[in-house]
C-alpha cells in the first residue's frame, strides 16, 4: 500500500496546489484537517472530485464514513485499495 500512500499524497500536492510541501514532508498517518496537514472543507471537497476522477472512488459529501476515509492519507489509500478490488 505504500506505492498507493505515494499517490495519494501527490495527488494531495496537485489538486491542492501545495507547492511548498513534497510526498515526504507528509506523514501518512498523520490527520489530514485541524492539527496534521491543516486541510479544510474547500479542500475536502476538491480532493473529493479529484479521487472520484482519478480512481471512480464515489462518496457522499456529508457521511460520517467519509469523514472516517479523509482522516489520513492511510485511509484514504484504504478507501482506494478497497474500492479497486
Amino acid at each position: 500500500m505504500d506505492a498507493l500512500d505515494e499517490e495519494i499524497k501527490e495527488l494531495i500536492i496537485e489538486v491542492l496546489q501545495l507547492e511548498d510541501i513534497s510526498p515526504a514532508d507528509i506523514d501518512s498517518t498523520a490527520p489530514l484537517f485541524g492539527d496534521g496537514l491543516g486541510l479544510d472543507s474547500i479542500d475536502a471537497l476538491e480532493l473529493g472530485v479529484a479521487l472520484q476522477k482519478r480512481y471512480g472512488v464515489t462518496l457522499s459529501a456529508n457521511s460520517e464514513e467519509t469523514r472516517k476515509h479523509f482522516a489520513s492519507v492511510q485511509s484514504l489509500a484504504a478507501l482506494v485499495a478497497g474500492h479497486k478490488q
